[in-house]
């Protein structure tokens, strides 16, 4: 059944964007001051501490979380732990501004998934959409520059963001076919939630651990650190999927998706006034293609 667009479920749509927005600015003004898998395990231990007064119940022993531990876990890799300890390894080498759009991609990506692991057709005019985002992430990867393609190399950056948004198309296709023992935790958006921070932590742990090991950790504790892990602890990773998850409820994911699509111009807006980062010309082309092929293939 179609549902309609209400200035309610619209205003809950928006509001998730603008905080990834934040979130992809936040990532790169503080990657200086702390490495990347350390932020998201810091990021996600207050997030847990936030979410624990409001869904302590999913921890107990007869929860039905862990007799589905193993999807959980592999849940939060995709999600909580392993895309935004690539989101802040990307900002590290791209701009926020590349890093949304690259991400923009990602409903492409979720046609592809459910083609070959779920059985989903794709129509003539999910194709032609498919490439002209493609060909929106193409030209954010060339710079603007298609001589550039002759001896193409990805920045790491966009490379991360590349598996970072393959692996949340996979991640929405498992939240589209929930287990029925999952499903009954869906009600519970808190709950649901916290049983993937849980999992969520010991991945980001490990990613963590790895990084003390190999590399020279940044730390520098002060007010700007701590003002950006109260933000993208309470904002982004909280808030944002209560807001999306409700606004998702009223509209359906067909009518939501496109909502994500905003994420791109508020960063370049955001860059813009915190960071001094200019959109350039072939941001705005590879914004019009990636939107445009999202919403031809989104059509019936």
């Amino acid at each position: 059944m179609t549902q309609r667009l209400t200035p309610t479920a619209a205003v809950l749509l928006i509001i998730p964007p603008m905080l990834w927005a934040g979130n992809a600015v936040v990532g790169r003004v503080v990657s200086q001051l702390i490495s990347p898998m350390t932020l998201n395990l810091l990021r996600w231990t207050l997030a847990f501490l936030l979410l624990l007064p409001l869904a302590y119940g999913v921890l107990r022993r007869d929860s039905p979380l862990w007799s589905q531990w193993r999807r959980f876990a592999f849940l939060a890799l995709l999600s909580t732990s392993g895309y935004n300890a690539l989101l802040y390894l990307a900002l590290n080498t791209s701009t926020p501004i590349n890093v949304t759009l690259v991400g923009a991609s990602t409903p492409v990506w979720m046609l592809l998934i459910g083609r070959i692991f779920f059985g989903t057709a794709i129509s003539g005019r999910q194709l032609l959409g498919a490439v002209l985002s493609i060909g929106g992430v193409v030209l954010v990867l060339c710079r603007g520059q298609w001589t550039v393609l002759m001896g193409f190399h990805l920045v790491a950056g966009d490379l991360y963001i590349l598996i970072a948004s393959m692996g949340w198309a996979l991640y929405s296709w498992m939240l589209a076919h929930p287990t029925p023992q999952s499903a009954s935790l869906r009600a519970d958006w808190a709950g649901f939630l916290l049983g993937q921070v849980v999992f969520g932590l010991g991945w980001s742990l490990l990613f963590a651990a790895a990084e003390w090991t190999v590399t020279d950790v940044r730390l520098q504790w002060g007010w700007p650190l701590l003002a950006a892990l109260a933000f993208i602890s309470a904002g982004p990773a909280v808030l944002a999927y209560r807001t999306w998850g409700a606004g998702v409820a009223l509209t359906g994911p067909a009518v939501a998706g496109f909502f994500m699509n905003l994420t791109p111009l508020f960063t370049a807006l955001l860059s813009l006034a915190f960071l001094g980062e200019a959109p350039q010309l072939f941001h705005a082309l590879a914004f019009a293609l990636i939107v445009s092929g999202i919403v031809l293939s989104s059509r019936r």
